[in-house]
């Protein structure tokens, strides 16, 4: 899927072919068949490079453009949205279809602290479409959908499980060893993408930081954790001000025979006090987090990881305030029951 380190394309679209030092012709590039450019080159680049090569020139613009293109580039990119639902939804996105999708939910959210007017109404069902490698090798796909209008959903704390109790699934994943091992390699061996799909809205937001932010390994049970995160800003007039963290934690359990298996998959938000927020207030923020702007392609394992450290650190400075805070506030109560004891003797002592 990747293209080669050397140039696919020559940089000129011209009609006129160019001759070499010996005196021969090279063929121009504008000289090939259409059929031959879409059917040799273009399927054999990712989505990111299709990209680019579309803004080489007004031919390879429009043959970049074709829907069948981009509609196996999403397939072969997260195999969940192959599945009927979710591949209907995609064909039916405004402005390109698979193209408009992939636009969306490719590049993590970018933090946009200025409120923007809303477009759409709030979605009445989100839809997510998982996808988890392990060394590029996929070990689970899968479509999950939430409603979001009952008072269950909109009262209680927002988590959606991608697997139910007793489902379990096998991963090609070597189970730390020793304990000193935390499992600290997974964060380089794991992806995971987790597409939140607005089906009224035709809007998608890619909610993982593609690799994990943090892995963490239960000291008796040797289940290791991998959480993945995603820093929205929180809604400006509701209780859930500042930045939260949408985070999904992947958790995997031990195998007999030394290797693990993925039992827990489930996504939760909550803010920068560590307090889970509710469907209600999750809602206004991931609306939000569909219709705003998207972040750059490259690097999102990095992105992710730098804008997590940098909540990590807002959130110890957050919680270091209010300690200070509380601090001199209990100082003063102590000093005004002082104040006040002293008082009452000295008022006792003058009669």
């Amino acid at each position: 899927m990747n293209p080669t380190s050397k140039p696919l394309l020559p940089s000129s679209d011209s009609s006129t072919a160019k001759t070499d030092d010996q005196g021969g012709a090279t063929p121009n590039f504008s000289m090939l068949h259409p059929d031959i450019i879409e059917s040799h080159i273009l399927t054999r680049l990712d989505g990111p490079s299709l990209a680019t090569t579309s803004c080489s020139s007004a031919t390879l613009h429009r043959l970049s453009a074709q829907e069948h293109l981009w509609s196996q580039i999403c397939r072969s990119t997260w195999p969940s949205t192959a599945l009927p639902r979710v591949s209907r939804l995609i064909s039916a996105f405004p402005d390109g279809g698979p193209r408009a999708f992939f636009a969306n939910s490719f590049p993590l959210p970018l933090p946009d602290p200025t409120p923007a007017a809303s477009r759409s109404p709030q979605p009445s069902e989100l839809i997510s479409a998982v996808d988890i490698y392990y060394r590029s090798e996929l070990i689970l796909a899968k479509v999950e959908e939430t409603e979001t209008v009952t008072g269950w959903f909109r009262c209680s704390p927002f988590r959606i499980d991608l697997l139910e109790p007793k489902d379990v699934v096998p991963a090609p994943i070597k189970h730390p060893e020793g304990d000193n091992d935390s499992g600290t390699s997974l964060m380089e061996d794991m992806t995971l993408s987790w597409i939140l799909i607005d089906p009224a809205g035709r809007r998608a937001v890619n909610l993982s930081s593609h690799k994990p932010v943090a892995v963490q390994r239960h000291w008796l049970s040797g289940e290791v954790q991998l959480r993945f995160a995603s820093i929205l800003v929180g809604d400006h007039k509701g209780p859930a001000r500042g930045h939260v963290q949408c985070g999904v934690v992947v958790t995997c359990g031990k195998l007999e025979g030394g290797g693990m298996r993925v039992r827990e998959v489930s996504m939760e938000m909550e803010d920068m006090d560590g307090m889970h927020l509710n469907g209600k207030d999750s809602l206004v923020i991931l609306h939000r987090a569909l219709e705003g702007k998207r972040g750059k392609a490259r690097n999102r394992g990095e992105e992710g990881r730098r804008r997590y450290e940098e909540y990590v650190g807002m959130k110890s400075e957050r919680k270091e305030r209010k300690m200070r805070s509380e601090g001199a506030l209990d100082v003063m109560c102590v000093a005004s029951g002082v104040i006040a004891f002293v008082a009452f003797w000295c008022c006792v002592w003058w009669r």
